[in-house]
């Protein structure tokens, strides 16, 4: 259990957990360690980026009380600044909160950076819990440079601007040795795909991380050549994409 800060004048402030989830359908054993499952267990308030999604993951963890007695606080693209202020509300009264993803880490390409930063204006503990990350398991398991990278988020999506920005991480990847990383909303990682073919030098090295954690998963690393003979169908799939150098040539 962690400490609560006290306060003379003040009741003790609650904590702000942040819960990673399964990426995929996996049951959250799987992949959730047994801590962070017993923190989301005994939490009353919950900030979620979709209501259903996060009932769905609180039924598959056999939470051992009912659903429907904890509050939850949607954070979206419809969430008022209004709204987003009052979700720590029940913190500043000494109630635990969690904050957690639609999959994967919280606040790492995800709303909920917006909450952490409201927390520590107000004084409110945080606390990270260990758990799933696209990101950082595509970068373990792609063979390049994991002391130096760079994650991008998206690309644009005018093609033009698209191919520029691709031009432009390639010669990062190619002579400095960092690793650039990159996502793509699903629907299209099929163009992306497409886009760095056709615009990446034969020679460069491209990983693409496909599925995380689930049955489908597939990381490949290889040459854009060898990507070319042998392309992927990855429409509507989420994926990791990492331009990089062989762990050889790392200095």
């Amino acid at each position: 259990m962690y400490p609560h800060t006290s306060h003379k004048d003040k009741p003790l402030s609650g904590i702000l957990y942040l819960i990673p989830t399964p990426l995929g359908d996996d049951p959250p054993e799987w992949v959730m360690p047994a801590h962070a499952i017993s923190i989301l267990h005994r939490l009353d308030h919950l900030i979620v980026e979709n209501l259903r999604t996060a009932r769905r993951l609180l039924s598959k963890t056999h939470i051992p009380k009912s659903i429907d007695s904890i509050q939850f606080y949607e954070l979206n693209k419809h969430s008022s600044e209004a709204d987003v202020g009052s979700f720590l509300d029940a913190a500043k009264q000494g109630s635990d909160i969690g904050l957690i993803s639609e999959a994967g880490s919280p606040c790492i390409a995800d709303p909920g950076a917006i909450i952490v930063q409201q927390a520590h204006k107000i004084g409110i503990k945080v606390v990270p819990l260990a758990g799933p990350n696209s990101i950082m398991m595509a970068l373990m398991a792609s063979g390049f440079n994991g002391q130096w990278f760079v994650f991008h988020g998206y690309l644009p999506i005018q093609a033009n601007a698209r191919i520029k920005k691709i031009r432009e991480l390639e010669q990062h990847a190619v002579h400095s040795g960092q690793t650039q990383i990159f996502i793509e909303t699903p629907y299209r990682n099929q163009q992306l795909f497409e886009a760095l073919m056709r615009t990446c030098h034969p020679s460069t090295t491209l990983c693409i991380a496909i599925d995380i954690s689930s049955d489908d998963e597939v990381i490949l690393t290889q040459s854009i050549s060898q990507w070319q003979s042998s392309p992927l169908n990855i429409h509507k799939k989420p994926a990791v994409f990492l331009l990089g150098t062989d762990a050889h040539s790392i200095q």
